[in-house]
């Protein structure tokens, strides 16, 4: 029977599923093999295939009870078809067939997820800067909401956030604010949050209550180690100067704040909350490193470009991603069109993992699509 085009595609498709799979347990067992007789194996190597060995043990089980499953569904069908048998218990066997069979796809779809590149910065802290927008002091207000909503998450998850620079404006907003935020899993979490952030409601200096719509820009950068990014001392500019507070009010007598200027790539990093010009330099260089490694691991996404828009959360810095709205008490998730009636609860923090949660799911069925 020749097979149609959709057909002859399906099949391929799921040989070519198997061929891989197969592929992954003789190299766990390769792997196995190599361990068991590893007495000439250097340190390095040792920890290498040990951790090799250990990421491809989860995958494996999941591959062999499929595996397990389609042999008995073929056991199941021999007994249903032969006409010999007892009815009683070819029924049986038609029941445990049914059951086995609506439970294929679900193993399929396992072995996929554990399938999934893994993004290396997930288990990373996390860099997290907030910038006032358009809108002036609106804007800068947004900023500070924004952020203190992050501080709270951060507390709702036992996480330690360190503000390391503030910006603020006359009115008690954020032109910037920048923390430091450390923890289990907090890149993974944070990382859907970088965008514009957009809220519409009716400030406190409008005397008409018109509704304005304002914006603050998001960003979460991995925190870079410094085995990650090598800085040259030739390629840094360094100044230093006198700090000040809200509208240039001086806060000190001396130079303690400093600038970094990464001369390659132009980005400039200050810090000047500390009073001490050693440690506002070791937190701007804290701050650069990160971004560095984030200007790094966009290279590589552009490299990847068409990869890349199939994903949620790619960090465009130009990209509306959600949008307040405190009149309607709602918030809009434009990247995956999901609108929830609990402004308060999200701003809280409370609600935050609604929106990273749904985030999280259409980004893995994106990318288990495009697998």
């Amino acid at each position: 029977m020749k097979l149609s085009t959709s057909q002859a595609k399906d099949t391929s498709a799921a040989n070519g599923f198997e061929d891989k799979l197969d592929k992954l347990l003789e190299r766990h067992l390769a792997i196995s093999d190599r361990l068991a007789t590893s007495a000439d194996l250097k340190p390095q190597e040792l920890a290498r295939l040990s951790k090799e060995y250990a990421e491809l043990s989860g995958v494996v089980a999941r591959i062999e009870e499929w595996k397990g499953a389609r042999a008995e569904i073929g056991d199941l069908a021999e007994l249903i078809a032969d006409v010999g048998e007892d009815e009683d218990l070819r029924k049986m066997a038609g029941g445990e067939f049914e059951a086995l069979k609506a439970r294929i796809p679900e193993l399929e779809k396992a072995i996929k997820l554990a399938l999934l590149p893994k993004d290396e910065a997930d288990d990373r802290n996390a860099i997290l800067e907030v910038r006032a927008g358009t809108g002036g002091e609106e804007a800068a207000l947004f900023a500070a909401d924004l952020f203190r909503m992050y501080q709270r998450y951060a507390d709702l998850h036992g996480w330690k956030f360190e503000v390391m620079e503030t910006s603020e404006t006359d009115k008690g907003g954020f032109k910037e604010a920048v923390a430091n935020i450390t923890g289990l899993g907090v890149f993974a979490r944070l990382k859907y949050e970088s965008g514009v952030h957009r809220v519409q409601r009716v400030p406190q200096t409008e005397t008409q209550g018109r509704i304005h719509t304002s914006a603050a820009t998001v960003a979460v950068l991995p925190e870079a180690e410094e085995v990650d990014v090598e800085i040259n001392d030739k390629d840094l500019r360094i100044d230093v100067f006198r700090a000040s507070g809200p509208g240039g009010q001086s806060v000190n007598t001396t130079d303690s704040a400093v600038r970094i200027t990464h001369i390659p790539t132009g980005i400039v990093v200050s810090q000047q909350d500390e009073k001490s010009q050693h440690k506002n330099r070791a937190k701007a260089m804290k701050i650069l490193r990160a971004r560095l490694y984030d200007h790094k691991r966009q290279q590589l996404d552009a490299e990847r470009a068409a990869d890349r828009r199939s994903q949620v959360g790619s960090g465009d810095r130009s990209e509306r991603i959600r949008t307040y709205n405190y009149p309607q008490g709602r918030v809009t998730d434009h990247r995956i069109g999901l609108t929830l009636h609990k402004l308060d609860s999200i701003t809280s923090g409370d609600g935050l993992d609604d929106i990273v949660e749904a985030l999280a799911a259409d980004d893995q069925a994106k990318r288990l699509a495009a697998l």
